[in-house]
């Protein structure tokens, strides 16, 4: 009997033992948390980060630029350091963090830019990271209607009051800061969305947000990052917010829906044609490798969750790695290409094949190597997104030797 009861309580000792151990390794929060305020250690380790971190709509990369943006913006320096490390660890490059300081000096000023400097330098010598230098890419190219119609708002509205700011404005902010391939326009436009509503200026808002899904980030991803800030934010500042996407969500709507081509579109009641002739629109540089072409583009109205589209691949493109809330089909028109889950080997397909990808199965896809490719690809949304896009596919990955050929 002593041996059965012994045998019990080392049982229940090492029981207890890795459920400690157990909780040593999922929470995020300091014990000195859980000694003031016990209710703040299980809202940061349960809810923020057990649950808004690991939300699909929003990739744990963007997550780590919006936080690193909040905290730079608004000067919470002892943060800082912790986050930038977590931004590393989840893709974010160096010269990345240092060009989001460098960006949010013109947003946010410059104290609390060169307060970040010091955390992030502090990080990089903790892991002997070698210093940054300027990118040697060539200058982004910004749309020159869009820039042409900006700097005349510009010119008119603050000109005439402040010309210096003005030409500040249209030849260092956006003739130099914004053209800097040091950070991809669809990041600067995200972190500075984030600052903005860090700082409580959601007016500045519009301008931003329409920038950044001009860029390819989604309605879905400017909603997350308002959900996102509420904890780093702060609930009124993110609730203040609101409205102002709402306005430039709706606006967006209103402006697509004129201008669909009248030979695109029998009446929205009845049905809707989409013709193959339709012009081909590039594949957003964040989502794709290569000069991908996507056309003849649908959507179905509510309650169908359905849309899907044409994508040409070249020889060598592909998609970042993504997934599907509700999976997706891939029907492949021509050529031959891969298609690769995460965990597996990459397979080849090719005309008349047809690729099924489960729900929520991280992967990619796109042209072999030596040869381009076509296919239609159809998905459904589950609360108004249809994917969420990951990482980039690395030429390593891509050009992998694990393929079923």
């Amino acid at each position: 009997m002593k041996t059965i009861a012994a045998a019990i309580a080392l049982s229940a000792l090492a029981t207890t033992g890795v459920e400690a151990e157990e909780t040593r390794r999922t929470r995020v929060a300091p014990a000195a948390v859980y000694d003031v305020a016990p209710g703040l250690g299980h809202f940061t380790d349960d809810v923020l980060f057990g649950d808004v971190w690991l939300r699909p709509q929003l990739a744990a990369r963007d997550r780590s630029l919006i936080t690193v943006a909040a905290l730079v913006a608004t000067g919470k320096s002892a943060q800082i350091g912790s986050h930038v490390g977590r931004a590393l660890d989840n893709g974010v490059e160096p010269r990345e963090i240092g060009e989001l300081i460098t960006h949010l000096a013109f947003y946010t000023g410059w104290p609390n830019a060169m307060s970040a400097v010091t955390e992030a330098k502090t990080v990089f010598e903790a892991r002997n990271i070698a210093p940054v230098s300027d990118s040697d890419a060539a200058r982004i190219v910004l749309d020159a209607k869009a820039e042409a119609a900006r700097s005349r708002t510009v010119n008119t509205t603050v000109a005439p009051t402040a010309p210096a700011l003005a030409e500040l404005t249209n030849k260092v902010l956006f003739g130099d800061l914004w053209t800097r391939p040091d950070l991809s326009p669809r990041d600067r436009s995200l972190v500075t969305m984030a600052a903005l509503v860090a700082i409580g200026q959601p007016e500045q808002l519009p301008f931003h947000a329409n920038r950044a899904m001009d860029n390819g980030f989604t309605e879905t991803e400017a909603a997350e990052v308002l959900t996102h800030l509420g904890f780093y934010a702060g609930w009124p500042r993110a609730m203040s917010a609101v409205p102002v996407l709402e306005r430039v969500l709706a606006t967006r709507h209103e402006k697509k829906a004129e201008a669909m081509p009248e030979e695109t579109q029998i009446e929205k009641t009845d049905i809707t044609l989409t013709r193959a002739g339709t012009a081909a629109a590039g594949g957003p540089e964040a989502y794709f490798t290569g000069k991908v072409e996507i056309s003849t583009p649908y959507k179905g109205d509510a309650p169908a969750r359905i849309s899907g589209a044409t994508v040409s691949f070249p020889a060598g493109a592909r998609t970042a790695w993504h997934t599907h809330p509700l999976g997706q089909t891939l029907y492949i028109v021509s050529g031959k290409g891969w298609v690769q889950k995460e965990g597996a080997p990459r397979e080849a397909f090719g005309p008349g094949d047809v690729v099924w990808i489960p729900p929520l199965v991280k992967h990619w896809h796109g042209a072999a190597a030596d040869t381009p490719m076509v296919h239609f690809a159809v998905a459904e949304a589950l609360d108004g997104s249809a994917v969420t896009w990951l990482d980039k596919v690395t030429d390593a990955e891509y050009g992998g030797e694990a393929a079923i050929d």
